[in-house]
């Protein structure tokens, strides 16, 4: 960490003597190439800049010379920690601008892999922010169930991260029976058995309590100034969420909870995430309840190239394949924008088609980068170990804010 000393002056104009340090870009806590610029009063900080970009990809302008379907994996590696959440909005733009119906059976396993990945993010960010704070058992108990949840999207896309499983009109396959079998068991076990010790561990921990409450409090003004979404904005009372208010794909079919508080605390936010993995694996189980038969891909040659267990049926397919493999298929002119409630916050896709194989223009609205504006209004007044604690409560993953 580089430090010197400096002379800050705070808001009234008054000059302290202060610590200007930087944490970050290479630090453990940070979750990423993110450096924070701290200026401390003793352990008191006065004023934080987040600095960002070491991990910039460019991965708008790469989508502009790449066909529609190339552009899929990239958005993969946007928040890794979830990729068929961002693989579910990009496919919504794109189909949207199409005029593509996907078919029913599609768009239940759809709500199913986004509520995994729900499951999946959040298990993460249990773990990391717990350790980062000092709670190693925690990161253990949590890695052990995301690992269940792995092993169920290895089962049909024969990946455990960056999927790339979802595709524009459904899916790259229907699931196995296998999977079915194992996702049942999965939620039985989740529910009956790893959220309640996930909760034991830490949710009426006194130390973890000290080290989350008031800490980091933002009012629901300074959701509304910031632009805040996901739980940060629901713990500091905004009760909105996208998959109810603004329904896509079935989720108007299902009853479930939006979990809202008003703390507004790095504690709020906590428990709006752990009730949030009860809720998305209440969904899963009416999904899979009302689990429609039928394709998983549309039946539109113009858009999507026929399944694989057809693509040698005829001369045609094989054709048809090849020619939007290599050509990509041409969109109407015209332009669409789609969000989903990613497990960070919202995640939407603004898409610009000129009527050819590429998108024209393509623009990220990323939950994480826009909630990271929030840190220095948590952080001022805080301790310094009380940074590692706003960065865990963020939730932030740096493919997303450096995209």
């Amino acid at each position: 960490m580089e430090r010197k000393e400096i002379l800050f002056k705070d808001a009234a104009g008054v000059e302290t003597d202060v610590l200007e340090l930087n944490m970050g870009p290479q630090h453990p806590a940070t979750h990423g190439v993110l450096r924070l610029k701290l200026w401390l009063d003793g352990e008191t900080v006065v004023k934080l800049e987040a600095k960002i970009g070491y991990l910039h990809r460019g991965t708008e302008k790469i989508a502009e010379h790449k066909t529609w379907h190339q552009v899929l994996p990239y958005t993969d590696r946007l928040d890794y920690l979830a990729p068929l959440s961002n693989n579910l909005a990009y496919v919504l733009a794109v189909e949207k601008l199409a005029g593509l119906e996907v078919p029913e059976r599609a768009q239940y396993l759809r709500v199913i892999l986004a509520e995994l990945a729900r499951i999946e993010s959040h298990l993460l960010w249990y773990g990391s922010h717990a350790m980062d704070i000092g709670a190693w058992t925690a990161w253990f108990y949590s890695f052990r169930e995301r690992e269940k949840v792995y092993d169920l999207l290895e089962e049909i896309s024969g990946q455990r991260m960056n999927n790339t499983y979802l595709r524009i009109g459904g899916l790259a396959a229907d699931v196995t029976p296998k999977f079915m079998d194992d996702l049942k068991e999965f939620l039985a076990y989740f529910q009956e058995k790893a959220l309640p010790e996930l909760h034991a561990l830490l949710t009426e921990n006194p130390i973890w309590k000290q080290r989350t409450q008031g800490i980091g409090v933002l009012s629901l003004q300074d959701v509304y100034d910031y632009c805040l979404t996901g739980p940060i904005a629901r713990a500091s009372g905004l009760d909105w969420d996208l998959r109810r208010d603004r329904p896509y794909l079935v989720y108007d079919r299902f009853e479930f909870k939006v979990p809202v508080y008003t703390e507004g605390d790095s504690y709020a936010r906590y428990l709006v995430r752990m009730e949030e993995m009860a809720q998305a694996a209440k969904i899963v189980e009416q999904a899979l309840a009302q689990l429609p038969p039928g394709p998983v891909l549309a039946d539109e040659a113009k858009f999507v190239p026929p399944p694989k267990d057809k693509i040698y049926e005829s001369i045609e397919n094989l054709i048809h394949h090849f020619k939007l493999t290599a050509e990509g298929m041409h969109v109407p002119p015209g332009e669409a924008y789609a969000a989903v409630e990613a497990p960070k916050g919202e995640l939407g896709f603004y898409i610009v088609s000129d009527g050819g194989p590429k998108p024209y223009r393509l623009r990220i609205r990323p939950g994480t980068f826009i909630n990271l504006q929030a840190l220095e209004k948590m952080a001022v007044g805080h301790m310094v170990a009380d940074v590692i604690t706003l960065i865990g409560t963020l939730d932030i993953v740096l493919g997303e804010i450096d995209r």
